[in-house]
């Protein structure tokens, strides 16, 4: 079932950036950061200055200085009082944009007025030197500064000056011209930073027994539970089925936690005493620091915890220790991998005990270009505008590109790295509009994002693609734009690559002790929401909305469109088998006569020589992935609007995807939801009970649900049984297969026998109510 290709505008297409990769010369940034493209700039660093006159009235001086090329004029911090300023400001000019052929360098005295002019120093564009690292960095110089006639004034000016690129170590630090229109206090907002997603653990809390409980109302049997809070998360285990002052539960609550540990483990015993009532039996408050780690299956030792419990002494809160204590075992879990990450999606897939980690299998390197066609994202002075800039995670590290201001065809050129560990693993890369400039809303709006699957990738190869932003908008599917990547995957060595595909995704504990489907659902929803409030308290911030969009928070949420392609691809996959199908159909009722013929020789050979039907599988299979080589991928996979159904989704189904949870919508709307949900859930189910009734046929064969049917069943087995004793299997075989594939002419419209015979057992749906 072959889907039409997704319009062309939605399609990946390959560029050829001027990059270093694959350049033979260059000089030495080519090796090193050689998935861009060079961006020169202008590097002034401002040191400090000694000896400057005192300008006002008072004798005294408040400097600052002023970087001026052309239109553009950065501007140090200003210092009362001072004759030895220092600075140590680094000011980058895009040499894209310059525009004069002098830089101004102006030592000014801050006034309430007019600002007076200590001193200037002048450089000629032309005389700069450059810089190329791993070159040391230029070291500053100290210079005489001049008065507006160019003779000399009092006091000196430490300067470096010199001509770059994005790979200087002063550039993710420095002022840069392309945002000269952002305040200084904007400036951290906009700029490229890495982050670390902290430390995950799983909490796993066997909750065994507890002793000596004292109820209040000593008449009736206690209801005890027992309650743990961690954080923000809660879980409670069920009431104990021994209604004694001694209950016992033997119950496990997993939790997840992220070092450092800020918060410590609550405990709580309570006594249902009605039906929204609970008396608080004893309390007992654990500090995870304290808390045993393990890497493996093997038991942890339990521990008696003592409970204390609150009395009320004259309006005052005082705490009783007494005999009740609670039989625990409690452990930080360093085997298991906390998944934050939809597991389609994941890029990481270690145990959290760094102990238990395997050496790197190679590295990701990804060259973030440019983006070109992006849609305006917001209102600034009356026209649209966007501040875009990218994000990309991997395993932990999360980084972001700086934000390039007012531009719809932002140019990046940041290089980043990664060490990998499995090749089966997903980078995503998003791109984000700055709601945080001026006229911003506060929030960072999705421009779109893409996938790369590592394993699609040939090693050492760059890739460098245009790829189309994509968004699901209530109104259907959206193009933002475009953003060029460069990608390359090298791996240290093909042997120990290849020797990953015989490896478990997960690390061994998901396997030894695995986790229900429900409880890794829940603990990954927390995992996710403690990554995100994590990163949102960095400075600068990666807000809550930017994480949660990248782990693809909602991706469990129904969605009508999801669904219908989840079924469209299990009809692709099934559509091989039913090609088959059709063709040995059409062999059987001799449409092409010459290929039924030789169908017919193949199997006479296959018979006769038994020990050839496996090698000739695999050598068909082997012959078949040769023929298919010449059509191999040349890209990486991306975002398939037809495959996901977006570009033909009913508006009411998209506004469902978008609804809120619980809904938002009014009750007529969820009534039309409703019903069209329970008449999807109705075909679901008759096709479910037709494949439940198919498999409760096959076991009545021998169930003597329907005695005669057993009877036929049965000694047709034994018939057979004595029949193949005596037979040889080859005569069987040839037999079988020569009445398989006999001459349309000797065929009956009507069914086989062995299908009657099948169609007339009885399945339980007769006993369904």
């Amino acid at each position: 079932m072959q889907k039409p290709p997704q319009a062309v505008d939605f399609a990946l297409k390959e560029t050829s950036p001027n990059i270093g990769a694959g350049q033979v010369g260059g000089d030495k940034l080519s090796c090193t950061y050689d998935l861009v493209e060079q961006m020169q700039y202008l590097y002034v660093r401002v040191v400090k200055a000694k000896d400057l006159p005192g300008k006002d009235v008072t004798g005294g001086c408040d400097p600052y200085v002023e970087v001026k090329l052309g239109n553009y004029k950065g501007v140090t911090k200003h210092f009362e009082k001072k004759s030895n300023p220092e600075w140590n400001q680094v000011f980058a000019f895009s040499k894209d944009r310059i525009q004069a052929s002098v830089l101004e360098v102006v030592v000014k005295d801050k006034d309430v007025v007019v600002d007076d002019l200590i001193g200037k120093v002048m450089f000629d564009l032309n005389e700069i030197p450059k810089r190329v690292p791993p070159d040391s960095p230029l070291a500053p110089q100290w210079y005489r500064l001049e008065d507006r006639k160019g003779n000399k004034a009092k006091g000196e000016l430490m300067l470096a000056v010199w001509m770059g690129t994005q790979a200087d170590e002063a550039f993710p630090d420095a002022w840069h011209s392309d945002a000269a229109s952002v305040g200084p206090d904007g400036v951290a907002n906009i700029r490229s930073k890495v982050y670390l997603s902290p430390k995950l653990w799983y909490v796993r809390v066997n909750v065994i027994e507890a002793q000596d409980l004292v109820p209040n109302d000593k008449s009736r049997f206690p209801e005890v539970y027992v309650k743990a809070v961690l954080g923000n998360q809660a879980l409670r285990t069920r009431i104990s089925p021994s209604k004694t002052i001694n209950p016992m539960w033997n119950e496990d609550l997993m939790f997840v936690v992220s070092e450092p540990f800020e918060e410590p483990l609550v405990l709580t015993v309570d006594d249902r005493v009605g039906s929204n009532k609970d008396e608080t039996l004893g309390k007992c408050v654990i500090p995870l620091q304290i808390v045993q780690r393990r890497l493996d299956h093997k038991p942890v030792n339990s521990r008696w915890y003592n409970l204390e419990k609150h009395v009320i002494v004259d309006g005052e809160k005082k705490e009783t220790k007494f005999a009740s204590r609670i039989h625990l075992r409690i452990c930080l879990e360093g085997g298991y991998h906390v998944l934050d990450e939809s597991t389609h999606y994941s890029s990481d897939l270690r145990p959290t005990a760094k102990q238990l980690w395997k050496p790197s299998i190679g590295i990701l390197e990804l060259g973030i270009l440019s983006a070109h066609g992006l849609m305006p994202m917001k209102n600034k002075d009356g026209r649209g505008t966007t501040d875009a800039y990218c994000v990309a995670k991997y395993g932990q590290k999360w980084i972001r590109t700086r934000t390039i201001v007012d531009n719809f065809m932002p140019r990046w050129n940041e290089q980043y790295t990664w060490e990998v560990f499995d090749p089966c693993t997903v980078i995503t890369v998003g791109v984000f509009d700055n709601g945080h400039m001026q006229g911003g809303s506060g929030k960072d709006a999705r421009i779109g994002k893409v996938r790369i699957r590592l394993s699609t990738l040939e090693a050492d190869r760059v890739y460098t693609h245009s790829y189309p932003l994509l968004v699901l908008h209530p109104s259907g599917v959206k193009k933002t734009g475009e953003v060029q990547l460069a990608v390359r995957f090298t791996c240290s060595t093909l042997i120990n690559m290849l020797h990953m595909y015989s490896h478990p995704l997960l690390p061994k504990m998901h396997y030894i002790h695995p986790l229900s489907v429900i409880q890794l659902d829940s603990l990954r929803h927390q995992a996710m929401q403690i990554v995100s409030m994590r990163l949102s308290r960095a400075e600068p911030p990666l807000r809550k909305e930017v994480v949660e969009y990248m782990l693809d928070v909602d991706s469990h949420m129904w969605s009508m469109r999801r669904s219908k392609a989840n079924f469209f691809r299990i009809m692709g996959v099934l559509s091989g088998l039913i090609a088959v199908g059709k063709w040995f159909d059409q062999i059987c009722n001799w449409r092409n006569p010459l290929t039924t013929i030789l169908i017919h020789i193949l199997f006479i050979i296959l018979v006769l020589y038994p020990e050839l039907i496996l090698p000739t599988v695999f050598l068909y299979l082997f012959l078949i992935g040769i023929w298919n080589f010449r059509w191999r991928p040349r890209h990486p996979p991306h975002m398939d609007t037809r495959l996901s159904h977006a570009d033909a989704a009913h508006p009411d189904e998209l506004d469902e995807e978008f609804d809120t949870f619980p809904t938002s919508r009014p009750s007529d709307i969820v009534r039309m939801r409703y019903d069209r949900i329970r008449s999807i859930a109705g075909r679901v189910q008759t096709v479910i009970g037709d494949l439940a009734t198919q498999g409760e046929r096959f076991q009545s064969l021998l169930s003597w649900r329907d005695p005669r049917a057993t009877t036929l069943f049965v000694t047709f087995c034994l018939v057979a049984a004595v029949a193949l004793y005596v037979t040889p299997f080859q005569v069987v075989a040839l037999l079988i297969g020569l009445y398989v594939l006999r001459h349309p002419r000797f065929r009956h419209k009507l069914p086989s026998v062995p299908l009657n015979f099948f169609r007339r057992l009885p399945a339980r749906s007769d006993s369904m109510l």
